[in-house]
């Protein structure tokens, strides 16, 4: 298996903080990774050592199997670490110019990319005029728009409102799954990292208290739940896959390509259906309980 970042070992102090304590993470190659964890807990830290900004006191970190900060990984690239900042008297069309000067990236389709992340409008309007979340999309764009393999995204929907992240998020899966790259995030919008990430690492106090999928991590798979009656011929239709949920419904653990089947089956049986709806996994809960858990262990 390639890895699109791999810290070992890491460890960085400011003083007698440490913003990462003897932090081991494999990030594999491909998808979106969620990076989740309070203020503090060392998400920006990692994301600074990975592209070179700043240097580690112990322990190394790797970017597609390079050091972190070398030429030939950086150049496969894009980031935006934090609030991204622009020179406030150029446009958004020549600030999207001058970067593709440096990077030395050739026919870049700004206007397309502008385009993709709703600047259109505002192409030509100097970035001092933008709000924090026409900031955050123009950073996106700056991202993405010389194709990298790798994008690190730090809170890459703060400042926009409900409709722009969706937008956002939409953007991020279509640009994992159609240009292959491998996106690694860090959010406080869980319920935006569980309908964008594959998997998820929870950060705490510069450490690595939980990994894996989505999923697994929330405790449970998504379910549909069925609100019909008689409940007892829906759990006897369903078998193993179905449990109560309440006097009136059922939780069928089922994929999506499955649910029209069984609503037709059930319909065919007789049975009423009076709601269907999936049921998410819980990550918010998940996120909440691993860190109350880890609480103790620190105070001891």
């Amino acid at each position: 298996m390639s890895f699109a970042l791999e810290a070992e070992g890491l460890t960085k102090t400011y003083g007698a903080v440490r913003a990462l304590d003897d932090l081991t993470l494999r990030i594999p190659a491909g998808g979106v990774f969620g990076v989740l964890g309070p203020n503090g807990a060392g998400k920006s830290t990692l994301f600074r050592i990975a592209m070179g900004l700043v240097r580690p006191t112990s322990g190394v970190a790797r970017l597609s199997g390079s050091p972190a900060g070398h030429a030939s990984s950086l150049r496969q690239v894009g980031a935006m670490i934090e609030t991204p900042r622009y020179p406030p008297y150029l446009t958004a069309r020549d600030t999207l110019k001058m970067l593709a000067l440096q990077s030395g990236a050739r026919d870049v389709d700004i206007d397309g990319w502008l385009d993709r992340v709703g600047l259109s409008g505002a192409a030509d309007r100097k970035t001092s005029t933008y709000s924090v979340g026409m900031k955050q999309r123009l950073g996106l764009a700056a991202v993405f728009f010389t194709r990298p393999t790798l994008a690190i995204l730090d809170e890459p929907t703060s400042g926009m409102d409900p409709a722009g992240i969706q937008e956002i998020r939409e953007l991020i899966r279509r640009l994992a799954a159609e240009e292959g790259a491998t996106i690694i995030l860090a959010s406080h919008q869980l319920d935006e990292v569980r309908r964008v990430c594959d998997r998820v690492a929870i950060l705490a106090k510069g450490k690595l208290v939980a990994e894996g999928p989505v999923e697994t991590l929330a405790g449970r798979k998504p379910a549909l739940r069925l609100v019909a009656s008689p409940v007892a011929q829906v759990l006897e239709l369903l078998g193993e896959q179905g449990a109560a949920d309440g006097p009136d419904a059922v939780l069928a653990q089922i994929e999506r390509h499955e649910a029209p089947a069984l609503i037709r089956a059930l319909v065919g049986a007789g049975v009423d259906i009076h709601e269907a709806r999936w049921r998410e996994a819980d990550l918010e809960s998940a996120y909440l309980d691993i860190l109350q858990a880890k609480e103790p262990a620190d105070a001891r």
